[in-house]
């Protein structure tokens, strides 16, 4: 039988969740990288520093990620999807901690702008997920779309030898794509393409401001 969990439960699990998003190093995956079996290839300074920019893009993609569904469970009922829900934030917790650990090798850092961004997708996710499940998904789908084309975008200007960087993004860019399919197939709502456009301008601001810091 299982225990119903009391609000001092949640609390600790939310703050847990926070701590496990925003420390670095803290996230714990439980799928082995892609890169695990991966020898590293030597780069120049630049090319380490621009793999470092992209990976950090990719980090700070997660955190949001992991904020926008933990923004959603606070006010979405999603009775039907909660678990695929569950199963998808615990992906995204694995594409933290592989982008976490990718920049650590290459002796880089996570963004500082980290906490901001978690805040402004908390807000977005919670806010999403009063107004009903189909727009909460339908914001999920569109999250997604945005991400797998960053991820693509990624794969492009990667050092063709990178070997290590680009399993990751590969395995990311398939589970984004699932985490889309599941989220339309679940109910959620295409969106127009003015708020496409939209949250497609607020991606390039993270992307431009994470790049550097």
């Amino acid at each position: 039988m299982t225990r119903q969990l009391s609000r001092a439960d949640n609390l600790i699990h939310q703050f847990d969740t926070i701590l496990r998003t925003l420390v670095p190093h803290a996230a714990r995956p439980s799928r082995p990288s892609p890169a695990a079996n991966l020898e590293e290839t030597p780069m120049n300074e630049a090319d380490r520093e621009h793999v470092v920019g992209l990976m950090r893009i990719n980090h700070t993609g997660e955190v949001c990620a992991q904020a926008l569904y933990q923004g959603q469970g606070l006010t979405a009922k999603l009775p039907d999807t909660r678990e695929q829900m569950e199963q998808a934030a615990q992906e995204e917790i694995d594409h933290l901690a592989w982008c976490d650990a990718r920049i650590e090798e290459l002796d880089g850092r996570t963004s500082l702008l980290n906490p901001a961004f978690y805040m402004a997708s908390f807000g977005l996710g919670a806010i999403a997920g009063a107004v009903g499940d189909r727009i909460s998904l339908g914001f999920v789908a569109a999250t997604e779309e945005q991400v797998g084309k960053h991820l693509d975008d990624h794969l492009q200007k990667l050092p063709t030898d990178d070997r290590r960087s680009r399993a990751i993004l590969e395995q990311m860019r398939e589970d984004e794509a699932h985490h889309e399919r599941w989220a339309l197939e679940a109910g959620g709502t295409r969106f127009p393409l003015p708020v496409k456009l939209g949250m497609r301008l607020m991606s390039k601001v993270m992307t431009k401001s994470v790049y550097r810091l």
